[in-house]
């Protein structure tokens, strides 16, 4: 998610199914699979589903969503056993404390076999600790995910994923093609009373939100929610950098064909100089940056401000029922606002997946355990299935074969005031299994609404990938020494600026405090990684 990138592409060599008993690593060294095929199918292939040949029980590291807290008798649950002979055991972690259970759990060698809810180099701190598995040396045992490789051309994406041995040790979700929810969502009953047009650009976003204020002067029109992740992440896109939930501490710069330090950019300054003139000229709450999700939505509901970061499903189970007791009042997505870095989406088809714990190798059911993986992750039916539910049970077809959800049950403004919710009831569509497919899958629940917003941004230019620059294992002992005290860093700084804590005329000092820190230090280390994997692999 970086601009003034370069893609690298590097061929993924994909080998044949394994036979016998012994399959063959990515870098073409055996695998030794004796013993380790119980429950396994002998003739699974893609467009099989799997089904072990005797009961099997794999262990899961589970994300618990607040809103939709996992249930022992979902629907889920019973047919995935139903229909592979799995049963999951589950390790249920509250959403808000995953990631350190997740470091615990795995750093110890305590994982439970599947390591769900893990986004693309957040893996990178456990690779050096041999807790979780090359997954990339099984691709054999994976027959959807490699046809997925293939028929998407994935292999660029999966090289950003690639360690210092050539390796990759995440499963992550696989989009056909990129594409990006969040955006800003607009008052749009406001917008037509002052014959306002959506705008295009954040030069634009500004412009709104200066006629919006000087019609409310005791207002601040754009009241954000998300500690303002959601905003900077979305215009830092716009603007060649990276920020917010998206921040990375190095970017990549074209003109150098080096990496540098991202809170210490141009792009970054442009950034935030934007951000500050917003708060500057009280068009953006200053609140927006520590005020939690729940006031954000009060002032938006009672109009105390105007525009609210937002996905598609905020503005059906959020804004709309919150916006009911104001006559009149609309709200829709505006399309992600262009800016100085073009009209353009930084953003990739990589989505979270999964790492599989290294001990599962040792496991008898260890092949059965990657091809149910594979089914349920990657299989057109298992996609469908953990997105949509049981066809006749919660979903059926109609005669062009358009899904559609049972009137009974309720999600993401289909079927509004239903008594059941696809979610909370029967556990579909929750954070876990539901990631990742193909385009047509992924619409398939949109609203007329999101459609027409997604089409609105089809035509923005995909920003390049980086570069790989994987670290080895003293390289990353060092750089974590340097990664997490820089970013706090920076964005402790980055609200300082925004808010008007600290001046511009400082940035200079600023970036000296970084490489105080070791930003320069960090930025030659990430520097000679990319240029010994380039001189490796070409």
């Amino acid at each position: 998610m970086r601009t003034k990138w370069k893609r690298l592409l590097v061929v993924l060599a994909v080998s044949g199914l394994a036979v016998a008993c012994t399959g063959e690593s990515e870098s073409g060294g055996p695998v030794d699979l004796s013993g380790k095929r119980v429950g396994a199918m002998t003739d699974y292939s893609a467009g099989t589903r799997f089904t072990a040949t005797e009961p099997v029980e794999f262990s899961l590291l589970y994300s618990d969503h607040p809103n939709y807290a996992i249930k022992d008798d979902w629907l889920l649950w019973k047919e995935i056993t139903a229909r592979t002979n799995v049963t999951l055991k589950p390790t249920v972690v509250p959403m808000s404390d995953y990631e350190q259970k997740r470091s615990l759990v795995v750093g110890a060698g305590d994982a439970p076999l599947i390591i769900a809810k893990t986004y693309p180099n957040q893996e990178d701190a456990y690779v050096a600790s041999g807790t979780i598995l090359p997954v990339s040396d099984h691709l054999d045992l994976m027959p959807h995910l490699k046809s997925k490789i293939e028929q998407w051309k994935l292999q660029p994406e999966l090289n950003t994923l690639r360690q210092d041995d050539g390796k990759f040790y995440l499963l992550p979700g696989v989009h056909e093609e990129v594409w990006q929810d969040y955006t800003l969502a607009f008052r749009t009953d406001e917008l037509t009373r002052l014959g306002l047009t959506t705008p295009k650009t954040w030069d634009e976003v500004r412009t709104v939100l200066r006629a919006i204020k000087a019609a409310h002067p005791d207002t601040y029109p754009l009241s954000d929610r998300f500690e303002g992740k959601s905003i900077l992440a979305t215009a830092s896109q716009a603007f060649g950098t990276t920020a917010g939930w998206n921040y990375d501490n190095a970017q990549w710069d074209e003109e150098t064909q080096k990496f540098e330090y991202t809170g210490a950019s141009d792009e970054y300054r442009q950034l935030v100089e934007f951000l500050r003139g917003l708060v500057a000229e009280g068009l953006m709450d200053p609140e927006s940056f520590t005020q939690k999700d729940e006031p954000a939505i009060s002032k938006f509901a009672t109009g105390r401000s105007y525009a609210i970061s937002s996905n598609a499903q905020n503005i059906t189970r959020d804004y709309r029922p919150a916006l009911a007791n104001i006559p009149g009042a609309t709200v829709a997505k505006i399309p992600v606002p262009a800016g100085p870095a073009g009209d353009v989406l930084a953003t990739t088809r990589l989505e979270n997946g999964l790492m599989i714990s290294a001990k599962a190798l040792e496991s008898e059911n260890f092949v059965a355990l990657m091809q149910f993986v594979d089914w349920l992750w990657y299989s057109d039916e298992g996609a469908e299935f953990a997105k949509w539910g049981v066809e006749g049970t919660t979903y059926t077809k109609d005669s062009t074969g358009k899904r559609v959800l049972d009137p009974q049950i309720t999600f993401n403004g289909i079927n509004p005031g239903a008594p059941q919710h696809l979610q909370e009831d029967f556990g579909f569509q929750g954070g876990v299994f539901a990631y990742g497919g193909s385009t047509e899958l992924l619409r398939s629940m949109f609203t007329e609404e999101e459609l027409a917003f997604q089409e609105s941004i089809s035509g923005k230019e995909v920003v390049a990938l980086p570069p790989p620059h994987p670290f080895s294992d003293e390289e990353r002992e060092q750089a974590t020494l340097w990664e997490t005290p820089l970013k706090d860093f920076t964005q402790q700084s980055t609200l300082q600026f925004v808010l008007g804590d600290r001046e511009m005329s400082s940035w200079d000092a600023y970036t000296a405090e970084l490489d105080a820190k070791g930003a320069g230090q960090y930025v030659e280390l990430l520097n000679g990684a990319h240029q010994r994997y380039r001189q490796k692999n070409g």
